[in-house]
């Protein structure tokens, strides 16, 4: 059997204060015995909620509770639309990449940094292509010089396994 969920807010009978600083809509402001300012809210067919329980002494709003929840809920909401989410886009290169090549996948991680995702470019180093390291390092320090007006590197070229792979990041 699912246990019911404990409110977050302690509401109406569940506050166990002698006295509370009152707050909300079409209330008089101001420090109240906790009955009095139960029966303001009953007056008002509204709910008694404890927002601040560490004030002294704690602050309560006259709302509705269900509307409130609906409103926090709402705000919780846009703050977390509003954060910024890091999408990391990555351009694969062989060691012996020629120069058409190069500019396509140069122009699309121009493209990546504009659009203020991450760059992880690396060079793919396949069977004993892998003496050729030198050039994939060659090949991945020229990209980013050549995009160093779009983005800054995060990770300079660094061999791991059989790969080289170096991180850039957009400008502001």
């Amino acid at each position: 059997m699912p246990k019911k969920q404990e409110p977050e807010h302690k509401i109406n009978g569940k506050i166990d204060v002698p006295e509370v600083r009152l707050v909300g809509d079409n209330v008089n402001q101001g420090i109240y015995p906790i009955k009095e300012a139960l029966a303001i809210a009953e007056d008002l067919e509204l709910d008694l909620v404890m927002i601040t329980e560490s004030a002294n002494p704690p602050v309560c709003r006259v709302v509705d509770y269900k509307k409130f929840l609906y409103e926090q809920k709402k705000k919780q909401k846009e703050l977390k639309s509003k954060q910024t989410k890091v999408v990391v886009k990555e351009i694969r290169f062989g060691p012996q990449t020629d120069e058409h090549d190069f500019e396509f996948k140069k122009k699309h991680a121009q493209k990546f940094l504009e659009e203020g995702s991450k760059l992880k470019a690396y060079v793919f180093f396949k069977g004993r292509s892998i003496v050729f390291k030198d050039q994939g390092q060659i090949l991945l320090l020229r990209l980013a010089q050549e995009l160093e007006e779009w983005g800054k590197v995060e990770q300079m070229p660094k061999l791991e396994g059989k790969r080289m792979i170096m991180m850039m990041s957009p400008k502001k």
